[in-house]
């Protein structure tokens, strides 16, 4: 699966993990202790959803932009987040420009917290600098999986790992597993945030079961299909891994999740949207 962001900026998946995100992350903010924040693959940053590639797809339509027609109030901290990189957005126009997840972290932090972005395709890692010139996020340029073991545990003790791979190689999910494995036993308390597409629900049902193996206690599942029955050959939905999510998040989330899925949801179909433990 080829996933170059700029292609699908603003759509449901986007508007799904950045809503969580946004929760996961005042959640965490409740304790004063500092915070620091990593993206393996933090993309170029920020997004035009009036360019040529995101044109090309549309899919901002049905992401971003239903989430602001929606109007739900507990999307309402998502579309502030959107916003703030907009000059000025109208229920009627909808954003021109949609914030990467760089973007939504930069936005969230506290004087105390630290960003670390990674992006290791040379121009998008470019663009991301230019797009977070004004932060005071440190911007690598390196293989995202190193990044990942290299950096945790964080010097804070507290942070979070946000991994949101384009999943273009072929052994981008054994990649994931043996890195998060690793990671586990350097910092077992830390909180991970991995993101995925769905497409075919056996060979997602068979990654899930190899991470059911690593026997991680806390490890949670959210998966968004948009559709009623799956659609052979394309793109279903997507979910994410949290790894260590706090207590203040998950008792949230519910209604949260039934917000997204009603705003989302494709003309025709009621979609599903759940989170579940993963367990041995």
């Amino acid at each position: 699966m080829n996933y170059r962001h700029s292609f699908h900026a603003g759509n449901s998946a986007d508007v799904v993990k950045h809503a969580l995100l946004i929760a996961l992350l005042r959640a965490l903010q409740q304790k004063e202790g500092a915070l620091t924040l990593i993206d393996t693959h933090a993309g170029c940053g920020l997004y035009d959803l009036q360019g040529e590639q995101a044109q090309r797809t549309g899919e901002a339509m049905q992401g971003v932009m239903r989430a602001f027609a929606d109007q739900n109030p507990l999307l309402g901290d998502y579309r502030a987040a959107v916003q703030a990189v907009n000059d000025a957005v109208t229920i009627g126009e909808g954003p021109r420009l949609y914030p990467g997840s760089p973007k939504f972290l930069a936005q969230m932090l506290r004087p105390q917290d630290f960003l670390i972005l990674n992006e290791k395709h040379p121009e998008d890692a470019y663009a991301l600098r230019c797009a977070m010139r004004a932060t005071s996020a440190a911007v690598h340029e390196r293989d995202a999986y190193e990044l990942w073991l290299a950096m945790v545990p964080p010097r804070t003790g507290r942070g979070v790992v946000v991994v949101d791979p384009p999943y273009e190689q072929t052994d981008e999910r054994a990649r994931i597993v043996a890195t998060l494995a690793a990671a586990h036993r350097k910092w077992a308390h830390g909180v991970s945030v991995i993101w995925y597409p769905l497409k075919e629900r056996p060979t997602h049902a068979q990654w899930k079961h190899q991470l059911r193996k690593l026997g991680i206690p806390k490890f949670l599942n959210v998966e968004h299909w948009l559709y009623d029955t799956d659609q052979p050959g394309i793109y279903n939905g997507a979910g994410l891994f949290i790894i260590n999510p706090p207590y203040a998040f998950t008792q949230a989330l519910p209604p949260l999740l039934e917000a997204l899925r009603g705003a989302l949801a494709p003309a025709g179909h009621r979609g599903e949207i759940f989170a579940e433990w993963l367990r041995e």
